[in-house]
């Protein structure tokens, strides 16, 4: 297989969208997307992006996304990269779309003098974690991931 991994570009946002859509029901929630194809265009493509994104072509048909944005550790006094998500299509898992757009988000935290590649997983995917493991990444024990939204937030937010 032939794979091209490229920075997102305005265009994209409608297959971008489609796996995370895919991506949605492989993580067994296709009912929690809200994101559009003009909000990810906003988002990705407007004057000041804070988030990005690397997709995968095969044969002109875009197969697999990453979206990351810059992190910043207090400890190495660097910026990272937080992968938010990847997802490739089923199709064309097991051809090393993953590891090419993982390539490119190493290339990415290089060319910005980034420390790490930080990411979330779910604990019963037995499957990213052993790609994840035969890349080279190491889960961090000890994390646990904490998230502030919905009426929580709002009310903080309101104090």
């Amino acid at each position: 297989m032939n794979v091209t991994i490229r920075r997102a570009r305005p265009g994209d946002e409608h297959d971008i969208l489609r796996l995370i859509h895919a991506l949605a029901s492989y993580e067994r929630e296709p009912e929690a997307v809200k994101a559009t194809p003009a909000g990810l265009a906003a988002l990705l493509f407007g004057d000041a992006p804070k988030v990005f994104a690397h997709v995968a072509e095969m044969d002109g048909k875009v197969v697999g996304i990453s979206v990351w944005f810059f992190n910043f550790s207090t400890w190495t006094g660097r910026h990272g990269i937080y992968l938010e998500d990847l997802f490739v299509d089923p199709d064309v898992r097991g051809g090393g779309v993953a590891r090419a757009l993982f390539k490119a988000l190493a290339d990415e935290a290089k060319a910005h003098d980034g420390a790490r590649i930080d990411w979330g997983v779910l604990d019963w995917n037995d499957l990213a974690k052993g790609f994840y493991r035969r890349i080279g990444a190491r889960h961090m024990e000890g994390w646990e991931p904490w998230r502030l939204d919905g009426q929580a937030l709002k009310a903080l937010q309101e104090e």
